[in-house]
């Protein structure tokens, strides 16, 4: 394996959870950043699993510290990456992937210059409208502020070193760990 920082970045419903929580049942070993957020947990999810779920507050005071690699608001709700985990763990020298969006990769990439950009993009169009409305965890309008915001994350395709359409989760998770360069 390779100590790079991979950025896993793509639109709002195209799978970036669910092709992580594949590569991590194929390849346990891969470390995968937990980023902080100040969106409420969805059904399901856990503190320090999926996010680190926290205040406004506490979310500007890491922004302050310069506690953050990258951060951005979306849909309404900061996400950001802790510095400190990632820093730790491209030292050890072991790959780190970070699933982030565009504001963060852009971010990750003006910081960590050698950071590989992945682009997940969904099938069309069509079909990400599809999975975000089919969550039914947001209402139309935040449905419909994601797709507006997913229009302009998809025309950046150009500024990742790679693409990997998710037409399929467990493929599109066997492109990504094919990057990491993983025997």
């Amino acid at each position: 394996m390779t100590s790079r920082l991979y950025v896993l970045a793509g639109p709002s419903g195209v799978g970036k959870g669910s092709v992580i929580a594949a590569v991590r049942r194929l390849h346990p070993e891969v470390w995968v950043s937990v980023s902080v957020t100040t969106r409420a947990p969805r059904p399901g999810e856990t503190d320090g699993v999926e996010y680190h779920f926290v205040t406004a507050g506490e979310y500007e005071r890491l922004i302050a510290e310069g506690a953050l690699l990258e951060h951005a608001v979306y849909g309404g709700n900061g996400y950001g990456t802790p510095r400190a985990q990632v820093a730790a763990q491209l030292a050890k020298g072991e790959p780190a992937v970070l699933e982030i969006d565009l504001q963060g990769a852009r971010q990750v990439k003006h910081a960590l210059p050698d950071a590989h950009l992945v682009f997940l993009a969904p099938p069309s169009f069509e079909e990400l409208a599809r999975r975000l409305n089919g969550r039914g965890t947001e209402p139309q309008e935040v449905v419909q502020r994601r797709l507006d915001i997913a229009r302009e994350e998809m025309a950046a395709v150009e500024e990742f070193e790679s693409v990997i359409v998710n037409d399929d989760v467990d493929r599109a998770a066997e492109a990504l760990v094919a990057l990491l360069k993983i025997p």
